[in-house]
């Protein structure tokens, strides 16, 4: 920092000055935040999961509704720029983009102020690799509910009533990210099969229910083929739910 006794644009001299200029003059004079080129979010169509880099974030957000946390990080800011808070409000949208104005409360060498910004927006309505995966019946893990006996006795409906009552009440009670990598489920004769996206989380999910119902549970893996040289498996767990534990649903 250097000192001069006057701004030499403003003439003002109660401030600490750099290379002659007051912080408010500077401010004036120097970019504080901007967007580059053509700003753009890109959101599955699906589950609203938006695509930042190169992986996919699950924020909860509607698939059509942008808000500050898809709007704020395509701002860039000059290095010596705290900002405090953004303040987002739409000012106007056609079919292919819309219009937003930011106001941006901000700290600049010592000084607060608060700078406007008009930013277009190109909403990207595209389809996750999650998605993907669940609409083409990719899976890596299947937890198969079953009774405890091989053969099926009474009423097959009956009993997969039971079961999916027994196993949906502790599925309930699981972990958030192990109810997100289930995918679809298909119903059998002997009960249902449930198919998921993420082994670990099958694992956990069949290992938790075994533990609230007094399940018996086997775990098998078969080859599915091989990715990066490296051999893949799809693993299958058969979680048995006992006649107690899975009462008829009244």
């Amino acid at each position: 920092m250097e000192s001069s006794e006057f701004c030499v644009v403003c003439g003002r001299t109660d401030r600490t000055l750099q290379d002659g200029v007051c912080p408010e003059c500077s401010a004036e004079r120097t970019k504080l935040v901007w967007f580059e080129g053509h700003p753009s979010v890109e959101a599955c169509a699906m589950c609203g999961a938006r695509k930042v880099g190169q992986h996919w974030e699950r924020r909860g957000a509607a698939p059509t509704l942008l808000t500050g946390d898809d709007l704020t990080p395509l701002l860039a800011v000059h290095p010596e720029v705290g900002i405090r808070r953004v303040r987002w409000s739409e000012t106007a949208s056609d079919p292919v983009q819309r219009t937003f104005l930011g106001e941006v409360d901000l700290r600049f060498r010592g000084t607060e102020r608060t700078v406007r910004i008009e930013m277009p927006v190109r909403l990207k309505a595209v389809t996750c690799s999650e998605c993907s995966r669940r609409t083409g019946h990719f899976y890596t893990a299947v937890i198969q509910v079953r009774g405890t006996s091989e053969r099926l006795r009474g009423s097959s409906e009956l009993l997969r009533e039971r079961l999916e009552h027994a196993f949906e009440s502790v599925l309930s009670e699981s972990k958030k990210e192990w109810r997100e990598a289930f995918s679809w489920r298909e119903p059998l004769p002997e009960g249902w099969d449930y198919y998921l996206l993420n082994t670990l989380a099958a694992r956990s999910v069949a290992r938790f229910a075994k533990s609230r119902l007094g399940a018996e549970l086997k775990e098998s893996a078969t080859l599915w083929g091989r990715k990066n040289g490296k051999d893949v498996y799809r693993v299958t767990f058969c979680l048995r739910i006992p006649e107690r534990a899975a009462p008829t649903p009244k």
